[in-house]
C-alpha cells in the first residue's frame, strides 16, 4: 500500500487526511505529490474558507517520510535533490502558500516530515497524546534547507538547534512551551476544538484572512538566496558512511554506531 491523501468538504471547510495506517501515516512519494496537488486545488476554490489537515485515525498526524522507500527513491545525491526539493518541498510550499487559513489537528506522532507539514499550517492544535520531534540525526542525514525554512522562523534558532542536534521526541506540553502549537487539549476533545476553530475562521471575512496571511509573510525575514555550492553541501550526507549505517540500523531495528565519515 502506497498511502493516500483524502479530501472531505463540509460547507466552507475542507479536511485533508494523510492516510498510511500501517506506518503511522508516514508519507510516501505519491502522498507528497498528492498533497501538493490537493492543496493547490483547494487554494483555487474561492468559496472555501478554511482547510483542516490531519492524519487518518487517532494514532498519528504523520510519522515523517516512509523510510522504506529511500533505497529506491532517494539513495544518492541526485535522487535526494528531487525527493526533497521537488516532492517534499513542493508539498510543504503548497500547504504554506494555501490561499485559505489552515489548521493542523495533531493526534499522536507528528515527527520529521509530519512536523514540517504541521509547521506550514497557520494554526496547530495538539491532543494530549501528541509527540513531536525530528530525530534524523539517528539516520545520518541532515534536514534540507527548504524544509528548515519553515521551522526556523516559527520557533527560532535555539529551539531549532535543540530539535535537530539532540534528536529527541517530546510530548505535547513541551511543544506548547516551545511555541510549536497554539494549544493542547484532551484527546477526546481535539476534533471538536479544531472544527470549532475552523468554523470561527469560516465565519470571518475571507479577504481579511487572506490579507493577514499575506501581511505576516511579508514581514517574516527571508534569507539570502542559496548558492549552488550550499545546495550541494546540503546533500553531501548521501556520500557518507554514516548515512548508510543510519539507514541500515533503522531498517533492521537496531541502534546505529556512527563512525564520523
Amino acid at each position: 500500500m502506497n498511502g493516500s491523501v483524502h479530501v472531505k468538504h463540509d460547507g466552507a471547510v475542507a479536511t485533508v487526511s494523510l492516510s498510511n495506517p500501517d506506518k503511522l501515516n508516514a508519507l510516501t512519494v505519491s502522498m507528497w505529490r498528492d498533497l501538493a496537488r490537493v492543496m493547490d486545488e483547494l487554494s483555487a476554490l474561492d468559496d472555501l474558507r478554511c482547510v483542516v489537515l490531519r492524519g487518518a485515525g487517532r494514532d498519528a498526524f504523520a510519522a515523517g517520510a516512509d523510510i522504506a522507500e529511500f533505497a529506491q527513491q532517494r539513495d544518492n545525491v541526485e535522487q535526494g535533490k528531487v525527493y526533497h526539493r521537488e516532492y517534499v518541498f513542493g508539498a510543504l510550499k503548497a500547504v504554506g502558500d494555501c490561499l485559505h487559513p489552515t489548521v493542523a489537528m495533531i493526534h499522536g506522532a507528528c515527527v520529521g516530515g509530519g512536523l514540517e507539514i504541521a509547521c506550514q499550517c497557520d494554526i496547530r492544535v495538539a491532543g494530549a497524546s501528541a509527540r513531536f520531534g525530528v530525530p534524523i540525526n539517528r539516520l545520518g542525514f541532515a534536514i534540507a534547507y527548504d524544509e528548515l525554512s519553515a521551522l526556523l522562523p516559527l520557533v527560532g534558532r535555539a529551539v531549532v538547534l535543540e530539535i535537530l542536534v539532540e534528536g529527541r521526541v517530546w510530548e505535547a506540553q513541551e511543544a506548547w512551551d516551545k511555541g510549536l502549537v497554539a494549544r493542547v487539549v484532551p484527546d477526546d476533545g481535539l476534533e471538536q476544538d479544531v472544527y470549532a476553530t475552523a468554523r470561527r475562521i469560516a465565519d470571518g471575512a475571507p479577504l481579511v484572512a487572506r490579507w493577514h496571511k499575506q501581511f505576516v509573510r511579508r514581514l517574516t525575514p527571508q534569507t539570502e538566496p542559496l548558492t549552488a555550492a550550499e545546495i550541494e553541501e546540503n546533500f553531501a550526507y548521501f556520500n557518507t558512511e554514516d548515512y548508510r549505517i543510519g539507514y541500515d540500523a533503522f531498517i533492521n531495528k537496531k541502534k546505529p554506531k556512527f563512525v564520523g565519515r
